[in-house]
């Protein structure tokens, strides 16, 4: 495939990967040895996070790029801090909160917060071209998967039957890497998982450009991997 021819988030207990989002802060370790900058996190500033590409041509344009990092991520980012915002206050105050807005709340904080860092991910790792694998990177897919090429076919059939996203993690726990699909921002992935390659699959990411051709977009995602980028996060894994 000529795709392959050639930050990290800490949470205590995982949230933006799979459920309940916690976070531990910025990262400590230097931001031009392992490829990560949280400090512009809009986790972080309350500020969506700049983008790298404005426009990736042949791939996606600028008009399909804006409003998915504007109104989408943008708008993720709203709700969460707007959230997150309302349960502090209410907490510290001690005032009490409906039984059911609570649970709004908290949920509205999972999803919304999950959104930010997965749209970051995302985002952060797309090139105009890709680049070649590292070599550790590309040794792990093939123990794992038999091939690049069988690694990215499971990968595609993932995305294409994705609703919301589908993403190359690596786990902790058994060291190994799976291709998950999660419908929902806040549902579908493994607990402590680190997300290495992440395509977001909602209709917005790509309607203007690809219409009703998901097939396509998810095709040709595979060619614009930022693969500098999944080794800074692999280190980190």
């Amino acid at each position: 495939m000529s795709g392959f021819s050639r930050r990290e988030f800490v949470f205590a207990s995982s949230g933006a990967l799979a459920g309940n989002f916690v976070t531990s802060g910025v990262a400590e370790a230097d931001e031009h040895e392992h490829g990560f900058d949280f400090s512009h996190s809009g986790l972080v500033t309350g500020k969506p996070k700049p983008l790298k590409h404005t426009a990736i041509p042949g791939f996606l344009s600028a008009e399909q790029i804006a409003p998915h990092h504007t109104a989408h991520y943008g708008g993720a980012l709203k709700g969460y801090s707007a959230a997150d915002a309302r349960l502090e206050s209410s907490t510290k105050s001690g005032e009490t909160v409906d039984g059911a807005a609570y649970g709004a709340l908290k949920r509205e904080v999972n999803s919304k917060g999950n959104s930010v860092v997965l749209h970051e991910f995302y985002f952060d790792g797309l090139a105009p071209q890709a680049p070649d694998p590292a070599a550790n990177v590309r040794a792990a897919i093939e123990k794992r998967f038999g091939s690049m090429d069988k690694w990215a076919a499971d990968f595609a059939a993932s995305a294409k039957g994705a609703a919301g996203w589908a993403m190359l993690v690596k786990h902790p726990v058994n060291g190994k890497l799976y291709n998950v699909v999660s419908d929902e921002h806040a549902m579908g992935v493994l607990w402590m998982a680190t997300p290495l390659v992440v395509i977001d699959t909602y209709e917005h990411a790509f309607y203007i450009d690809y219409q009703n051709r998901k097939a396509e977009y998810v095709e040709k995602f595979l060619s614009h991997i930022d693969w500098n980028e999944v080794a800074a996060r692999f280190a980190n894994a």
